[in-house]
C-alpha cells in the first residue's frame, strides 16, 4: 500500500505534462495533474495551434489577389476579425475538452488550480489542500518576457493576441525571433500596417545566416516595415493609440505594440529552490539526460527545462520520463536532428546544422538553389524560394537542410526522415524528381555553390 496520495503528480497541463500524465496512468499508476489556466498549455491555447490558424487566415488575402492574376474575378476581399476570433475560440474550447477527456479516460485526477512544490514529495494547491506524490513532474512551460522600460505595461505579448477585442490597423512587433517574424507576416497578411523592430543586426538569430538574409528581404518585400538595430526607448498612451519612441529618434503611433522578445521558463513562485531543486540562469529546471532534477523525486520536461523548446520535443520527453520511471526502461529523449518550421510567409523549414555550425566542425560542401517557382513567375511575383543542403565532404552525409518556400514546414518533415536515417548527397541524387514541383529541386542540385 503506497504511503503517497499519488504515484505521480504533474504540475502543468501543456502538451508534455498531459502526455506524461496520460501514459503513466495507462500503466496503472495513480496520477494527479494541476493546471492553473486552461488545459492544453501554450501550444494549444496560446501558441502553435491558434497561431497556425491565423497563418492560414493571413494567406487568403494574397491568394485572392493571386487568383485575380490567374484570371479569377472576385469582389473585394475583407478580413473580419470578430468572425475569425469567434471560430478560433470555439476550436480552442473543443481542443481543451479533448485534452480533458483523454486525461479522464485512464483515471487522471485533474485539479483546476495553481500548484507549488512544498518539498520532495508534497505539492501545495491554491485551494489550501496538500497532496503527496512518489514522483513530481514539473511541466509548467515558459512565459513571454517583456523588458522593463517606461511604458512597458502598454505592450501585449503573444498570450494576448488571440483575445484582442478589435483588429489593430497599425501594429508594432518588437523582436527578431521566430514568434516576432511569424506575427509580423500574419498581421501583414491580414491587412494591418506592420512595423517590426529588432535590436540585433539580423532577424532569426541562431538560424542559417543565408536564410536569415533571404527571409528578411522577403518579409520587407511583402510590406513589413522591418528595421534591425532598433529598440524601443519608451512608450506612452496617446488617446486610443500608443506613441512609441525609438532609439534612433523616430516617433510613431500604433494601435498595439506586441513584444516577442523571448520566453523564460515558468518557474517563478513554484517553490522549487526552497525544495532543493537547482535552477539555471534563466530559471530553468536543471535536469540530467533522463529529466531528473537535483531532487531525485522531482523531474521536469518541456520548455521549463529550456533545452529544445518545441511541443513535439516536450511530448517525447514526457514519453521518455514514463518509460524511465514507470516502465523500468531508462530512456533518454532524442534531441538530435530535430526538425522545425518558422511559419512566416513564406515558411522556413530546417533540420540539422546551419552552414556556420557545420563548417566549424568539418569540411563541407554547400548546395543551394534560389529561384522563382512556376506559380509565382506566371503572375510576375518576385518572391523567390530557397533550397539548401549542407554536406560533409568526408562522409557525404547531409548534415543540414534548409527550405524557404510555401509549404516548407510540410517538406522539411519528410526531408528530416531521410537525414535522420543518415542519407548522403548521392542518396538524394539517386531519387527521381517529382515534376513539376518546387520540392524537386532538393534532388536536382548537382554542383556545390561553395565549399569550406
Amino acid at each position: 500500500m503506497s504511503t503517497f496520495d499519488y504515484d505521480l503528480f504533474v504540475i502543468g497541463g501543456g502538451s508534455g505534462g498531459v502526455r506524461a500524465a496520460r501514459v503513466a496512468a495507462e500503466t496503472g499508476a495513480k496520477v494527479g495533474l494541476a493546471e492553473e489556466s486552461r488545459m492544453g498549455g501554450t501550444c494549444v491555447i496560446r501558441g502553435c495551434v491558434p497561431k497556425k490558424l491565423m497563418v492560414f487566415a493571413s494567406h487568403y488575402g494574397v491568394a485572392a489577389e493571386d487568383a485575380r492574376r490567374f484570371g479569377w474575378e472576385f469582389r473585394d476581399a475583407r478580413f473580419d476579425w470578430p468572425t475569425f476570433r469567434g471560430k478560433l475560440h470555439a476550436e480552442l474550447d473543443r481542443l481543451e475538452n479533448v485534452y480533458r477527456t483523454n486525461l479522464a479516460r485512464p483515471g487522471v485526477v485533474i485539479h483546476d488550480t495553481r500548484a507549488t512544490v512544498k518539498d520532495a514529495h508534497t505539492v501545495a494547491l491554491a485551494t489550501g489542500e496538500e497532496v503527496t506524490a512518489k514522483h513530481v513532474l514539473i511541466a509548467t512551460g515558459g512565459v513571454p518576457y517583456v523588458p522593463h522600460f517606461e511604458g512597458c505595461e502598454l505592450a501585449i505579448t503573444s498570450n494576448d493576441v488571440f483575445s484582442l477585442e478589435t483588429f489593430p490597423e497599425r501594429i508594432l512587433i518588437v523582436g527578431g525571433g521566430y514568434i516576432a517574424c511569424e506575427f509580423a507576416t500574419i498581421f501583414n497578411g491580414l491587412g494591418a500596417h506592420v512595423a517590426q523592430w529588432y535590436r540585433g543586426a539580423q532577424i532569426l538569430r541562431g538560424f542559417d545566416d543565408e536564410v536569415r538574409g533571404h527571409l528578411a528581404e522577403l518579409i520587407r518585400g511583402h510590406g513589413v516595415d522591418l528595421h534591425v538595430g532598433l529598440e524601443v526607448e519608451r512608450m506612452e498612451r496617446a488617446g486610443g493609440q500608443i506613441r512609441v519612441y525609438g532609439t534612433d529618434g523616430r516617433v510613431e503611433l500604433f494601435d498595439q505594440v506586441l513584444y516577442a522578445t523571448g520566453r523564460h521558463p515558468n518557474t517563478e513562485g513554484l517553490g522549487l529552490e526552497a525544495a532543493g531543486v537547482k535552477l539555471g540562469r534563466w530559471g530553468e529546471v536543471v535536469v540530467d539526460d533522463y529529466g531528473q532534477s537535483s531532487v531525485p523525486s522531482i523531474y521536469a520536461v518541456g520548455d521549463v527545462t529550456n533545452r529544445i523548446t518545441l511541443t513535439p520535443v516536450a511530448i517525447r520527453e514526457g514519453m521518455a520520463f514514463v518509460e524511465t520511471v514507470f516502465k523500468g526502461n531508462p530512456t533518454k529523449p532524442d534531441h538530435e536532428l530535430v526538425p522545425s518550421a518558422v511559419f512566416t510567409t513564406p515558411e522556413y523549414g530546417s533540420v540539422g546544422l546551419t552552414e556556420e555550425q557545420a563548417r566549424e566542425q568539418e569540411r563541407i560542401d554547400v548546395y543551394c538553389a534560389e529561384f522563382r517557382p512556376m506559380q509565382k513567375s506566371f503572375i510576375d511575383r518576385e518572391e523567390r524560394v530557397l533550397f539548401k543542403l549542407i554536406v560533409s565532404q568526408a562522409t557525404r552525409k547531409v548534415l543540414g537542410c534548409h527550405i524557404v518556400a510555401d509549404g516548407a514546414g510540410e517538406m522539411i518533415q519528410l526531408a528530416a526522415v531521410a537525414i535522420k536515417m543518415g542519407a548522403t548527397k548521392e542518396d538524394f541524387d539517386r531519387t527521381v524528381a517529382v515534376h513539376p514541383t518546387m520540392a524537386e529541386e532538393i534532388v536536382l542540385m548537382k554542383e556545390p555553390v561553395r565549399s569550406h
